[in-house]
């Protein structure tokens, strides 16, 4: 090997080496931004992806989508609207608990579409809703699974109580202006 070869491969390792744990730091970071935005989403990705490089690759292909939703704030006559039929869903659980689950499923998919965000199946839908809603998209997955299985006749009357909690605190989370609020400042379209 000539002297130059071994200056060549000196300055090759030195680049590795100094490469390489940038790439590594940025990858550490990267994942923990994700996580934390996405909480337990982000588990459910990687199980789904089988791998954490394509699950991380879709989760930020979803936070840019939704980002890119014109999504917008409830106007003060579709609040007080939503309001008053969660009201009416809840007053009607103790006569007719199935119908007020399915009311209320019915009442969040409609919510969600006055925000914007389309309405496409479920799985997509969850996962979008986490880019805002970290907080309760447990409670989203855990009210539709409920909802499925009374669909099938498999839900006790407890189960549907149980649901209509979970489904509560999706709907009082997407009532609560403040993520879109935090986005739209963020945008710089206040």
């Amino acid at each position: 090997m000539t002297p130059m070869h071994i200056a060549e491969i000196i300055v090759i390792l030195i680049l590795l080496a100094v490469i390489a744990p940038a790439v590594a730091v940025y990858f550490q970071v990267r994942t923990k931004k994700l996580r934390a935005r996405f909480g337990p989403e982000y588990d459910r990705a990687v199980l789904a992806a089988g791998s954490k490089l394509k699950a991380e690759a879709e989760l930020e292909s979803v936070e840019k989508r939704v980002r890119r939703y014109p999504l917008r704030p409830l106007s003060g006559a579709d609040r007080a609207r939503f309001q008053q039929s969660w009201r009416a869903i809840q007053g009607t659980f103790v006569d007719n608990p199935q119908h007020a689950l399915s009311e209320a499923d019915l009442l969040v998919t409609e919510v969600m579409s006055t925000l914007g965000y389309p309405m496409n199946d479920f799985e997509h839908r969850a996962t979008e809703i986490a880019v805002d809603h970290v907080a309760v998209v447990e409670h989203y997955r855990a009210g539709h699974q409920i909802a499925i299985r009374h669909a099938r006749g498999e839900a006790t009357t407890e189960d549907l109580r149980q649901g209509m909690i979970h489904y509560r605190a999706l709907f009082d989370s997407l009532m609560d202006q403040q993520p879109l609020q935090v986005r739209t400042q963020a945008a710089g379209q206040d």
